[in-house]
């Protein structure tokens, strides 16, 4: 799974998701990528889930690029714990998502595996996504 080796502060504020993505929203690296449309928070588990679903899909053939990483994380409290006694421990890492975001990118297959490889990967994910293509939307 994926998560950052160090961080500055151990525990975050939730935050809001709202509004559109203005970085990592253009295709940077590959023909094809799966883009955002709705606001979301991806977990590690799901980002790792949809990278293996892309990559038995096109069975590793060509080349993939995951633009997103879960570096924000979210806390839980254990079960049947009274309220109080402060916020409780680190239990996942989530990468908070906003429409327009580039999520995956792939290079060097053909369009329809392409197409058929984002769509699996696209069902693992909490969220409406597109496919996008450099050259028109899909």
């Amino acid at each position: 799974m994926l998560s950052p080796k160090k961080v500055k502060h151990r525990k975050q504020m939730k935050g809001r998701l709202k509004g559109a993505a203005y970085r990592g929203s253009s295709i940077a690296f590959g023909e094809y990528a799966l883009k955002a449309v709705e606001c979301g928070k991806m977990t590690a588990q799901q980002i790792e889930a949809a990278r293996v679903a892309i990559n038995r899909k096109v069975k590793r053939g060509g080349q993939m690029w995951i633009r997103v990483f879960p570096d924000k994380p979210i806390t839980k409290k254990p079960a049947e714990t009274r309220m109080g006694k402060g916020k409780g421990s680190p239990e996942m890492w989530v990468a908070p998502v906003r429409p327009g975001r580039i999520l995956y990118e792939l290079a060097g297959v053909e369009e329809s595996l392409a197409v058929e490889a984002l769509t699996l990967a696209a069902n693992k994910l909490p969220f409406a996504t597109k496919i996008v293509s450099v050259r028109t939307t899909l």
